[in-house]
């Protein structure tokens, strides 16, 4: 598998979620206190994500 979300406990007790491209980690999310509430920021970058704005603010 190339590429993969994956939800994870931290240190503190929360839910995160990772996005991983060949083992490297690409971004992490905020903490969550639920393992719903990861998945429904998984369910809404999938949904969301292909249409958004690239902003370079370089």
């Amino acid at each position: 598998m190339a590429h993969h979300f994956e939800i994870y406990k931290d240190k503190a007790g929360e839910y995160r979620v990772r996005f991983k491209y060949n083992s490297e980690t690409m971004f992490s999310t905020e903490g969550y206190s639920s393992k719903a509430s990861a998945q429904n920021a998984i369910d809404s970058i999938k949904k969301n994500g292909p249409g958004a704005e690239v902003m370079d603010n370089s």
